[in-house]
């Protein structure tokens, strides 16, 4: 087995989580609720979260409702008239797991707040400890800390205090999960050592709103955290000997020509999901890209082909130092599924959430439209509910023929 590089290294020891169970935190087959503020809501809209779980809960695959609305804190949660209760909508999807965020929205308090937040967090556990929401067994829950602040120059003034604050806060947050036995996650180490790379891309719109490149960093922290964490896939060749290692996948039949090397790999689980952006990302998430090294070819350009589709061409020496590789046919199923994932949720948006309160309590409640609203919320229930019957296979595994051509 390879070495752990060192980038990965990195990344792991400014992560921290920490879970009082044996298990991991998510199950398979759980039901999850997401709820809390913008960062809960906006992982809804990206989906490479939910991507993560369901990749990692293959055969008994999670099922996932996100609750979450821009600007919540554990004590304002408003909703339009006639809004379903929390509960109500936690008791429809049989809720087991609830992941909770909170903390950004408070900490603009600054510490005169911080123990009246640390009050509000333990009554929000108790509210749901002994609730039965799938008819069964108790609710768990697990509560992931706010981000840090990206200083952003003359936009985001005070950010250094900003940070501190922060930082205040998420101890809190690890202070009442650790007494109340519920599995915390910080995101504020990870995102504060990234923001801290002045020469790699920017994770944040406006400083505390990641893009959706922050997203797709924090979202593989989080999935780690939650679950046993997946190895990206790792393939390292010499071209002169054949010798070859691997993670994530297995390698064999390698057959080496003047001009060509080919092998069959077998995927023994979902590839990883590449950064949405080209061009450098930051040193620590290299290792987040599945990757291949090659070692020992000739001096030359080589391409390498995925069952007949070209996925990225080097010269000899950047083999030899290694590529990603992210956009292999298994690669673009599997952002395909994203897609879908983000296209169930917006049908369980349109059910849930309403976008026009004037349809349902206002002028146009006797309208056509606003006749016909109850029964469309129903219908956009009932696609959300079969479109997620459709993720239960996230990355059905396959072997594929790969060749390395020289050109």
């Amino acid at each position: 087995m390879p070495l752990i590089p060192k980038p990965l290294l990195l990344a792991l020891t400014c992560s921290f989580a920490f879970n009082l169970s044996a298990k991991p935190t998510v199950l398979p087959g759980d039901r999850i609720a997401i709820v809390g503020n913008t960062y809960a809501d906006q992982l809804r809209t990206h989906g490479y979260l939910e991507t993560f779980l369901l990749q990692r809960t293959q055969g008994k695959p999670v099922s996932i409702r996100n609750l979450g609305w821009g600007g919540d804190i554990l004590t304002v949660r408003d909703r339009p008239t006639n809004f379903p209760s929390e509960t109500s909508t936690l008791t429809e999807h049989k809720t087991d797991l609830i992941i909770a965020c909170f903390g950004m929205g408070e900490s603009f308090a600054g510490p005169e707040g911080q123990t009246e937040f640390e009050k509000n967090l333990k009554a929000f556990i108790t509210s749901h400890k002994g609730k039965k929401y799938n008819g069964q067994s108790e609710v768990r829950l697990a509560m992931i800390s706010p981000i840090a602040q990206e200083d952003l120059g003359p936009s985001t003034p005070k950010s250094v205090q900003r940070n501190r604050n922060l930082k205040s806060y998420v101890e809190s947050m690890q202070k009442v999960c650790l007494e109340e036995g519920v599995p915390f996650t910080d995101l504020y180490e990870p995102t504060i050592y990234l923001m801290e790379d002045k020469r790699a891309p920017k994770v944040t719109e406006n400083g505390i709103r990641l893009n959706e490149y922050g997203y797709w960093a924090t979202s593989r922290t989080l999935a780690d955290s939650l679950t046993t964490p997946a190895p990206s896939w790792w393939i390292s060749l010499d071209a002169k000997s054949g010798a070859i290692e691997a993670r994530g996948v297995s390698v064999e039949k390698v057959r080496t020509a003047e001009k060509e090397i080919s092998f069959q790999v077998l995927e023994k689980s979902g590839p990883s999901l590449p950064p949405p952006l080209s061009g450098t990302i930051h040193p620590s998430l290299q290792s987040a890209r599945d990757r291949m090294i090659v070692e020992g070819l000739a001096p030359g350009k080589y391409i390498l082909q995925v069952d007949g589709q070209n996925v990225i061409s080097g010269s000899h020496e950047e083999w030899a130092n290694g590529l990603p590789v992210d956009q292999s046919p298994a690669h673009r199923d599997t952002e395909a599924f994203r897609m879908k994932v983000n296209d169930k949720n917006l049908h369980f948006t349109y059910s849930w959430k309403a976008l026009n309160q004037v349809h349902i309590v206002g002028e146009r409640k006797k309208s056509p439209a606003g006749a016909a609203l109850p029964e469309e919320v129903i219908r956009f229930n009932e696609l959300a509910i079969l479109k997620d019957s459709q993720l239960r296979e996230a990355h059905p595994v396959k072997t594929r023929e790969w060749k390395l051509i020289r050109k």
